[in-house]
Order: structure tokens, then sequence, then C-alpha cells
């Protein structure tokens, strides 16, 4: 559905994505991930067609997003970070202009308007003025705008962005129920819904692409070994260089907390030195409250790829 080959997009001075090559498939659900400024808006307005490339070629069930724009745009629906509404405008108005638009002529406009607004839960709201929605309901505006011509291919960036937990909770179930007949390609900081979500991860920093494979496969070949946590009283002892040293301990954090320090150490892959650790506390007569030992996670394998030349 989406193919893209050497993509390079320079500014003056600067080179926002370079060389990028990566392939969505039909009914796939991908996360496009990448610390702030890594490239995924450029890339993902790139495949809209709304930014030109400097080099390299993209396209989208088979057209060319450069020299095929309009049938390239036909067959994909992006919903920006920032989504563009039209404030003074009824919500069932302003669909229906977007439906023409895009397209979408006669009486099947009225038929697409309704299908968008059941879809995305706006049935109480479509004759509401959208300059007087909260937040989470403009952005269920945006996905129906996103859908209203009906695309094969869904972009979405940021979709949850600045959204209270139970707003993200509904766009999260909306873009499931909407990806059983879509290709979705999703940008997102919330990585624990990435996990629930997408078939595959793609991990983008520094305009160049880091990793792209399922999360589970990421957190089996970057970071199996996760983190480790101990709270102990240790006085004056210098116990964050001492834990340092330990093998397959990367690096470690302190806080306090009360008369107890919280140690958190980040480990090499397929480490565990838990007993190490246990051993030290018993030589320095340190006072262990807890020690645990936490499965790695999508964030650690984010922070891992993108952290260590930023």
């Amino acid at each position: 559905m989406i193919k893209v080959e050497n993509l390079t997009k320079r500014y003056a001075g600067f080179t926002a994505i370079q060389d990028l090559n990566f392939e969505v498939e039909q009914g796939e659900i991908v996360g496009f991930l990448g610390p702030n400024g890594a490239g995924k808006s450029t890339t993902m307005r790139i495949l809209a067609g709304f930014l030109p490339a400097s080099s390299g070629k993209a396209s989208i069930a088979g057209f060319d997003v450069y020299e095929h724009s309009l049938e390239a745009r036909r067959r994909l629906g992006y919903l920006p970070e920032n989504t563009p509404l039209y404030q003074d405008m009824r919500v069932n108005e302003y669909l229906a202009f977007r439906a023409n638009l895009k397209g979408v002529h006669g009486g099947k406009v009225k038929e697409r308007v309704g299908d968008v607004i059941e879809l995305c839960d706006l049935r109480e709201k479509q004759r509401a003025v959208i300059g007087t929605l909260s937040k989470g309901q403009r952005q269920r505006v945006g996905l129906a705008d996103a859908l209203v011509h009906d695309p094969q291919l869904l972009i979405l960036d940021e979709p949850t962005i600045g959204l209270d937990p139970n707003q993200v909770r509904h766009v999260r179930e909306l873009i499931k129920n909407l990806a059983q007949k879509r290709t979705v390609l999703i940008s997102t900081h919330i990585l624990s819904e990435v996990e629930i979500m997408c078939s595959r991860v793609i991990v983008i920093h520094k305009g160049t692409i880091r990793a792209s494979d399922t999360a589970e496969n990421l957190l089996n070949n970057h970071r199996a070994a996760g983190n480790l946590r101990i709270e102990a009283k240790v006085g004056s002892d210098p116990a964050v260089q001492a834990l340092s040293e330990i093998a397959g301990v990367k690096d470690v954090s302190v806080e306090s907390n009360g008369e107890y320090s919280v140690f958190n150490l980040r480990l090499d892959a397929n480490a565990d030195p838990s007993e190490a650790v246990m051993r030290l506390a018993v030589d320095r007569n340190w006072s262990v409250r807890e020690l645990v030992r936490k499965r790695a996670s999508l964030e650690d394998v984010f922070v891992d790829l993108t952290h260590s030349d930023s």
C-alpha cells in the first residue's frame, strides 16, 4: 500500500530525512515512532502530498505521490497533528463540504457523511458549531474528515495528542475499529498503545530509520533484560558508583524516597545482575526494602535506539 524508496527532504542547511526505505502492506497497522524532530511529520506530509521530497520516491497503492498526486490522494485519508477545521461551520456542513472537495458528489455525499458521523460517534454533535466542541470531539471530526471519501489508507499524525485519558481510550478504540478494513500508518508518543494496536513498528531518529520490526522482535533483539529497580537505605555509601561497576549495568539513576534511595538500573541486553546487586547490598550492609526486575518495554527499546547519540 505504501512504498518509500530513498526518500530525502532537505532544507537550507538542514536535512529532515535521509534515504528512507520502507513498505507498508495492505491491512497492516504500522506505528511510526521517533522523538520530536526525527522526521515523522515530514515523511507523513510527503506521503499525503502536502510537501515535495528533495529526492527519492514514494507511492500509495502503486501511484507516485508526486507524478500521480490526485490518484494517490484519492486512496488516503490524512489526519495531521493539528487538525485544521473551519470553526464557524456545523459538523455535518463541514463534512459535506470536505466530501465534495474529495470527489464525493450527489446523493453519495449524504450517505458518506451519515456513515462517518455514525462511525466516529458524532450523532449528537452533527449540528453543533465546530468551534464549540471539545478537543476530543474536534479530533473525531478530523477523523471523520479523513474517512469521508472512504480511503484505503489512513495516515494519522499524533491522533491522541492533547486528549485526556478517557478521550485517548475512545479514539484508540475508534482507530482499532477503522483498521479492520483499512491500512493504517500512525505516529504517536503513547508507546503502550503501539504495542496493543500495531502489527509492526518503524523507529526513525535524526531523519534515518533505526529499526523496523514487530514490537515483540524489537523487545527480544534490543533490550531483553529490561530494568532493575532497588530501593535501599545506603547512608553515605557511594552506591551509584558501586552499582555502575556491576557487569551488565549500562547506567544508574537515583531518586530519594525519605530515608531510602531508589536506584534504577538500565541493563545491557540479556543481562540479569540481580544476584550481583544483592551480594553488593549484603557486603555493604544496605537495608534493602525492594528489588524488582522489570521486563523490557517498547519504551525501553525506543530510548535505547534514540538516546545514545541524541
